[in-house]
């Protein structure tokens, strides 16, 4: 069977190209196509792959319109399944992850299946990401109506401000609920079939939903995310020692509470409980707090985070044994030394909050059918998340995405990797730069990340011999910042200063998890400090504290842009043929910079088939003379 993929165009024409679901082929040559400003599956040229299956291309008249209209497959049957499978994709587990990569299916043309054993959204919308920023939206409220010497410097007189636990809670829970339903009826609305029940893998391209219904696919992504890691020795009873995932619900706030683990969920939950009242005390296995930090951020992280407050800690020490209270008794923590392993201390708290890090929810997949092993519970994949066996080769038609695979356990890296499957199951090969994606603490003020901290920067530079230059900027030079009266915070960008190239960026202040992206996008795309240093930022804004950080970047003259120093404005311009800048006096790159002043023109003036047409016409003469 075959779907099909219109193009209404203009007065001129309408295009439809129908596509055989066999038409991609891993073992097929990519035919190189790149439509400038037209998404390439526009004109049906999603990475095209040679194969037997013929193409027709249909031309009909039009009366009206210059717009250009694309829609790929119906959204009524969701695409066409191959005759030999029920699915083109199927997807283990419907979190984040799995829902990013079913949405991107759909796009695609692919007819599409979730299966989900427990509740639409996994971790991230039931018990971690979203409840989670509920509970820390009503601390940071609760935050700005206690700092007194904050009101007080904007003019702001408050009564002793309190609140409800009940209430809380409901919070936290309605937008679980929510977004919950916002994801179902979004895979609904496209066509995605939800299948309910635990999936199993039987075989090649084969699953087990629930107790007796298979189905088939022509690919699988495994998505099954993760559950609260919690060591030996510690007895979790969900009241008074708990996970990640009882401490969502707030049954209760307790007085004093012990966190063991001081990284993103610790940090966070400390932010939660010592607004609403709570004394915390963490308990580390390493010898510093937030280790996962880069050093210098962390260490501020601390002095504002941690050190103000009602929180204590004990670092290099294990927590070997923990006994919830019973009896009248409070809850019992064993301390013994990290590294001597001798008795250290016994803690008396009234709860204990594990937050040790999460392990990934894999068993019962069935991979032995597949002659697949975990690792630790992880399921090993390739740089493009295919699933690698026993035997070190690759299992055909099977992925693996998300706290899973164990490469990054972060809810929107596990989205990043399903849709950069579901580009190589239609045909465009595509590997995401883990560096790239950005992770953020959302403390009361926010840390973020993205790329290298300063010691790994320093290591990769010794190890490939380069220098690595540091920048830095603070909040309290910030206009919008100051007049929030919210001044503490700092920037660091990590750089190499012979190329420009942006290896880390690090930022503890307000509203850092959303200033990120602007670095985090930077890397993605391969922008240079030579050149983002130039954009325009408004202002006041705390967008200013990034275009202050870039500018005060100090990179070498002789370096230059990965890109062609053109007029035109369109970074695709420069990004499209980074392989043959070196090679400027060949005949092929004058034809280069002639149609790309061409097609540039044209694109601004006329919205239709033409300016892909002429793009068109140039890459294959490029690629010809070349």
């Amino acid at each position: 069977m075959q779907s099909s993929l219109t193009l209404s165009v203009s007065s001129h024409t309408s295009l439809t190209i129908p596509r055989s679901s066999h038409a991609f082929e891993p073992s097929s040559k990519p035919i190189n196509l790149r439509f400038c400003g037209l998404r390439r599956e526009a004109l049906g040229f999603s990475s095209l792959r040679q194969s037997s299956d013929s193409h027709r291309v249909r031309l009909a008249s039009s009366a009206r319109g210059r717009r250009v209209f694309v829609s790929a497959a119906s959204v009524s049957n969701n695409g066409s399944p191959p005759k030999s499978f029920d699915y083109d994709l199927l997807i283990i587990g419907a979190g984040v992850g799995g829902h990013g990569a079913a949405l991107h299916a759909v796009e695609k043309g692919l007819k599409t299946a979730i299966v989900e054993g427990d509740v639409v959204g996994g971790t991230c919308v039931n018990r971690g990401c979203v409840p989670s920023k509920a509970l820390l939206a009503v601390s940071g409220r609760m935050r700005e109506l206690q700092n007194e010497h904050h009101l007080k410097a904007l003019g702001l007189q408050v009564s002793a401000a309190g609140y409800d636990r009940q209430g809380v809670a409901d919070h936290a829970n309605n937008l679980a609920s929510k977004i919950r339903g916002n994801l179902t009826n979004s895979m609904k609305a496209l066509g995605v079939d939800i299948l309910t029940g635990f999936g199993t893998i039987l075989g090649p391209q084969k699953v087990k939903v629930g107790s007796d219904k298979v189905v088939t696919a022509k690919n699988i992504i495994i998505a099954t995310g993760s559950v609260p890691f919690v060591p030996k020795g510690i007895e979790v009873d969900g009241k008074t020692v708990i996970t990640s995932d009882h401490a969502l619900k707030l049954e209760f706030v307790p007085d004093w509470i012990a966190i063991v683990g001081s990284g993103y969920i610790g940090l966070e939950f400390s932010d939660v409980y010592t607004a609403l009242g709570s004394e915390v005390t963490f308990i580390e296995a390493l010898d510093q707090l937030m280790p996962g930090f880069d050093p210098e951020i962390g260490k501020l992280a601390q002095r504002v985070l941690i050190n103000p407050r009602k929180i204590d800690y004990h670092t290099g020490v294990f927590a070997t044994k923990i006994t919830p209270a019973k009896d009248g008794k409070p809850v019992m923590i064993e301390l013994i030394d990290a590294k001597t392993k001798e008795p250290k201390d016994t803690l008396e708290v009234d709860a204990a909050l594990i937050a040790t890090g999460r392990a990934p929810f894999t068993q019962g997949l069935g991979l032995e059918s597949v002659n697949v092993e975990t690792q630790r519970g992880f399921v090993p994949v390739d740089e493009r998340m295919r699933v690698i066996d026993a035997s070190g080769n690759l299992v055909p038609h099977l992925y693996c995405i998300g706290d899973a695979n164990g490469k990054m356990m972060l809810a929107h890296a596990a989205s990043a990797q399903g849709i950069s499957v579901v580009e190589q199951v239609t045909g465009r090969d595509h590997v995401l730069n883990h560096l790239s994606i950005p992770a953020a603490c959302f403390t009361h003020p926010e840390i973020s990340m993205v790329g290298l901290t300063e010691p790994q920067a320093r290591e990769k530079a010794e190890k490939e011999g380069f220098e690595i230059s540091i920048a830095k900027t603070s909040f309290k030079a910030n206009t919008k910042a100051l007049a929030e009266n919210e001044g503490e915070g700092l920037a660091k960008l990590i750089y190499r200063p012979d190329s420009g190239e942006i290896l880390g960026v690090h930022i503890f202040g307000l509203h850092a998890a959303d200033l990120i992206h602007e670095a985090s996008n930077a890397i993605a795309l391969g922008t240079r400090i030579q050149d983002i240093k130039l954009a325009v930022h408004a202002h006041p804004t705390l967008s200013e504290v990034l275009d202050e950080l870039f500018k005060s970047a100090k990179v070498q003259a002789h370096a230059s842009s990965p890109g062609f120093s053109t007029n035109y404005s369109s970074p695709s311009i420069r990004r499209d043929h980074q392989h043959i800048r070196e090679r400027k006096n060949t005949i092929g790159e004058q034809l280069v910079y002639f149609f790309k002043a061409v097609d540039a023109r044209i694109c601004s003036i006329l919205p239709s088939l033409i300016p892909g047409l002429v793009c068109l016409f140039r890459e294959i003469l490029v690629t010809i003379l070349l």
